[in-house]
């Protein structure tokens, strides 16, 4: 009668039944956790707990300085998961360049991210410079990508930088973490995970009626913008089930060099006027310089090897700026040894570009704004080799030689013009926001003018 009486009091019993069920189900998923995936070799990383990985440690706000923290431990090439997402995570100068220049074939694939499959006339007085910053530089890409520029106010433009900042913004924030670790339970559930679609929606209804528009009006002989030549070669393109030059494609194209070109690039330069306004010896001589070289003339790119002290500021603004820390993922195009580990093929990677730009081994001061990283002892400019705000390899910024060239010219023209002071009393805080990418925290600023 015993087991009779025991399974009886297992019946009647909620609570015990409760406990039973959970903890069969906590042994099942650790025993179906440990057998998923386990390959020899697999790089090193910290405990994993079932369901959630390492989401535990990981700061929701900014994961590059977890990964940079965890480094120290498990070496410069280590293993994270994220809900049931695994990735690996590449340390340090040396061996981000190994991975994208010397294994650039195995590491220049993108992996399945869930987030993105579904997708100065202020007279001295303070002022917010995001919008004026963020417009100015969409402008030039508007002005390459579609051939014409837009007004400041100009409700579509601000409409369009709104998109663009919001966006990005999410991207990196904690509840799209959350959502690219679990993506089928959290699709349906409200929150700024669910606002990047609609948005992304608008941008590409956007360009799709300005492409179309020129499209009607497309003149073989007088190609003005990247959109015509796109358009040009759409019409030489033998038809093929893989179009290349197809209208989809030229959407992606426009959208991901309009939000990525603007977006870094005014983070850089509002980096550099808060830097300046917070190290006033250093604004005044790049002053200086310009004062000797440029005089009140008009600043040219060729100016700049002319200019080593503002081109090493321009560098250690992009540097400190640490505009994209985690990089954009990487994913392995197949199996690969790396370092002595086995990579499994389409294992997102993260080539940490906050860990290259702040490597003790290549900077003297990384956590400091220190333009001397970039001068030799008499004052010439010198290239840092682990200086790669843009990446490397195969899937390098595509942008990167328009980037360099508009830096040095908006950082030239403003400083020529004006000097730039905090309001009395504010504190300059050099943190920088929670995001995909590193802005500066809002902040109001005084432009001077120079006489």
């Amino acid at each position: 009668m015993l087991p009779g009486v025991v399974t009886d009091m297992y019946l009647m019993d909620p609570i015990t039944i409760i406990l039973f069920i959970v903890t069969c189900v906590f042994l099942a998923i650790v025993l179906y956790g440990q057998k998923q995936n386990v390959h020899k070799n697999y790089p090193p990383g910290p405990p994993t707990l079932p369901i959630i990985g390492h989401m535990h440690i990981i700061s929701m706000e900014k994961p590059y300085v977890t990964f940079h923290e965890l480094a120290e431990k498990y070496g410069s090439v280590f293993s994270l998961q994220l809900g049931t997402q695994k990735m690996v995570v590449l340390h340090g100068y040396e061996t981000v360049k190994d991975a994208l220049l010397n294994h650039a074939e195995e590491f220049s694939g993108r992996p399945h991210v869930p987030v993105f499959q579904d997708i100065a006339k202020e007279h001295g007085e303070p002022f917010e410079n995001t919008t004026i910053v963020n417009a100015a530089v969409a402008n030039i890409i508007v002005s390459i990508l579609l051939g014409h520029r837009f007004e400041y106010d100009d409700p579509k433009l601000q409409r369009l930088l709104t998109i663009i900042n919001d966006s990005i913004k999410i991207m990196g924030s904690p509840m799209v973490l959350l959502y690219n670790a679990f993506p089928s339970l959290l699709r349906l559930l409200p929150g700024s995970h669910r606002k990047v679609v609609p948005y992304v929606n608008e941008l590409h209804a956007f360009i799709r009626e300005t492409f179309t528009n020129q499209k009607n009006q497309l003149d073989v002989n007088d190609l003005r913008n990247v959109v015509e030549v796109f358009l040009v070669r759409q019409k030489e393109e033998k038809p093929n089930p893989e179009l290349y030059f197809s209208d989809a494609n030229l959407t992606s194209l426009i959208t991901d060099l309009f939000a990525a070109g603007m977006d870094t690039t005014s983070s850089t330069l509002r980096w550099g006027l808060l830097l300046m306004m917070k190290y006033p010896e250093i604004q005044k001589n790049v002053q200086t310089e310009i004062e000797k070289v440029i005089g009140s003339g008009e600043p040219q790119v060729m100016h700049r090897k002319q200019m080593p002290y503002t081109d090493a500021v321009i560098h250690e603004i992009q540097r400190f700026g640490n505009i994209v820390p985690t990089n954009i993922p990487h994913a392995t195009t197949q199996d690969v040894t790396f370092k002595g580990f086995f990579i499994p093929k389409d294992t997102q990677v993260i080539p940490l570009l906050y860990s290259v730009l702040r490597d003790k081994e290549h900077f003297e001061k990384p956590e400091e704004f220190y333009p001397q990283h970039f001068l030799d002892s008499e004052g010439n400019f010198v290239k840092n080799e682990a200086f790669i705000p843009f990446s490397a390899g195969k899937r390098s910024c595509a942008g990167e030689i328009l980037a360099k060239m508009e830096l040095f010219l908006f950082f030239t023209t403003l400083l020529q013009n004006f000097t730039f002071q905090a309001t009395p009393g504010a504190k300059l805080d050099l943190t920088g926001s929670v995001g995909f990418t590193t802005h500066p925290l809002k902040h109001e600023i005084c432009a001077i003018t120079r006489n």
